[in-house]
């Protein structure tokens, strides 16, 4: 066996992590040709959660969402963003069984949603952007009726409510649901989507309209759903946080997908590394002719470079001109420049 970044993999496979050759009893074994076996790559030890291929959906003669493929690794969290109107909540709600695509199949599992929808429900989480909840309730008792609907016993139930309150933060004291804050409503939501240990998750907007303290609480938790393995799918309008904690990206528009990947690639695909050089000179002039721009903001001449060489040419020409360098920053594309760059 091998033990690759915290995993153990058949010996020979070879990943572009390094690894570290053990004995049966956990040593490691030293002066071990690694061999590289052509048959087996790692995506063989890697499960594919959803597989979605031509996905179409119309609406009354509307297309709502047009030759959507893609394919996501279990364990993982994938954020679908893009402008109103661009497919999201469509897409998840044919990803959760609730409506039918009108061609294209979606496999989820191993299961087919298009075929078999009802056989998704047992292993699924939903949290819709609206909740709706039964504000006569107790929080206890509404975490036991759904958790009854799912066939768990009473003992099983109770246990697991404690722990999704405790972990939420959530403390009822008693009183009846209509009676907590937004916040409090949308936790208690996303603890009777858990009740029943789903292994993946839907959540349409979690943090929507929340505060920013409970809204960062939520992401955070989206992050300790990762670390126990579930697969949390989810659309945001909160930028920041679908590239703080989302493996893969998916960006709509129109009911297209124009991009899917990791940010990295995103960042890849929409622009390189731009670098910003923050830098003071006593005689400004000396820099007018050259082909670079400089505008002033707070307190310093800048400049902008989009390659390393252009970083270099900037800071000769500030060099040559008396001036000098203060500091320099590097930075992608963020999303919400990806979007803008898309369009609507």
């Amino acid at each position: 066996m091998w033990c690759i970044s915290g995993l153990r993999w058949p010996a020979g496979i070879r990943t572009s992590h390094c690894a570290i050759p053990l004995c049966a009893n956990g040593t490691i074994v030293h002066d071990t040709k690694i061999f590289d076996h052509h048959s087996a790559t790692l995506r063989e030890y890697i499960k594919t959660m959803i597989t979605a291929t031509n996905l179409v959906k119309k609406f009354d003669g509307f297309l709502a969402l047009d030759d959507i493929s893609f394919e996501f690794s279990d364990g993982e969290i994938f954020g679908i963003i893009g402008h109103n109107g661009a497919g999201k909540t469509t897409l998840l709600k044919i990803m959760s069984g609730l409506i039918a695509p009108t061609s294209g199949s979606l496999f989820v599992n191993g299961i087919d949603v298009v075929q078999d929808p009802v056989s998704l429900k047992g292993m699924l989480g939903y949290l819709p952007e609206e909740s709706r909840l039964y504000e006569t309730m107790t929080a206890e008792n509404y975490l036991m009726f759904f958790g009854e609907i799912y066939g768990l016993s009473p003992q099983v139930i109770r246990e697991r409510s404690r722990q999704l309150l405790s972990v939420l933060s959530l403390e009822p004291n008693g009183k009846k649901i209509g009676e907590f804050s937004k916040g409090m409503k949308r936790k208690t939501a996303i603890a009777r989507s858990l009740i029943h240990n789903p292994e993946l998750l839907v959540y349409d907007e979690a943090t929507s309209g929340l505060d920013p303290m409970t809204s960062r609480f939520i992401a955070d938790y989206l992050r300790t759903l990762r670390r126990e393995k579930k697969t949390v799918i989810l659309s945001a309008h909160n930028l920041y946080q679908v590239e703080a904690i989302c493996d893969k990206v998916m960006i709509l528009r129109r009911g297209k997908m124009v991009a899917f990947g990791s940010m990295s690639e995103l960042r890849e695909q929409f622009g390189s590394l731009t670098y910003t050089i923050f830098f003071s000179i006593d005689n400004p002039g000396k820099l007018l002719g050259h082909s670079k721009t400089y505008r002033q903001e707070e307190g310093f001449f800048i400049c902008e470079a989009e390659s390393m060489g252009e970083l270099n040419e900037c800071t000769g020409l500030i060099h040559d001109a008396g001036g000098k360098v203060e500091k320099i920053e590097s930075r992608y594309p963020s999303l919400e420049e990806m979007l803008v760059k898309i369009g609507k």
